[in-house]
């Protein structure tokens, strides 16, 4: 950077993760957990994130984007399959760029790039979730056209009712 601004000299480079960024990954991923005031949410160490993209059994992917040796953001991804449509897919779980690097296409250019890799992939879609009060990303999301899905409830399954559900904690109050 230059003043404050990203320089046209230098150009933007997006590529795989490696073993090596797995810090500057989780330190991206506690970033973005703070712009969303989830700060004391993230529970996950750098030696999680490292075992989900290069362990033994890796489930999700990640790329940088780089300016210079910099990593300025990244976005961390996995496979999904749709039955309706009988094909891939991407879910797009992290999208982050660093605040001083925001508003110069680099987030497009992430998106942009696993666009690539879904269609080169056979996939259909990509999809993600947006905090509902997340109004600049909403707002960058639907420029590209990307569509809310009004007619789908996200759930999830966690903790206590997870554990009673898997059979290790019998007793969990019902909330119907």
């Amino acid at each position: 950077m230059i003043d404050g601004e990203a320089t046209r000299a230098t150009p933007v480079v997006i590529r795989p993760a490696e073993p090596p960024d797995v810090p500057v990954l989780h330190r991206f991923i506690v970033e973005l957990a703070a712009a969303e005031d989830f700060p004391g949410e993230v529970s996950a160490r750098p030696a999680d994130v490292g075992a989900a993209l290069f362990g033994p059994r890796p489930v999700a992917e990640a790329v940088v984007a780089t300016v210079g040796d910099e990593p300025v953001g990244f976005a961390l991804f996995y496979p999904t399959y749709s039955t309706v449509l009988g094909r891939p897919g991407i879910h797009l779980e992290d999208l982050y760029v660093r605040p001083e690097w925001r508003g110069g296409g680099l987030g497009r250019t992430l998106l942009a790039h696993l666009a690539e890799l879904a269609v080169s992939r056979g996939g259909a879609r990509i999809k993600w979730w947006v905090l509902r009060t997340n109004d600049p990303a909403l707002r960058f999301y639907r420029r590209l056209r990307a569509r809310s899905l009004d007619e789908i409830e996200m759930l999830r399954l966690d903790g206590p009712a997870l554990q009673a559900l898997a059979g290790a904690d019998p007793v969990v109050p019902s909330v119907d």
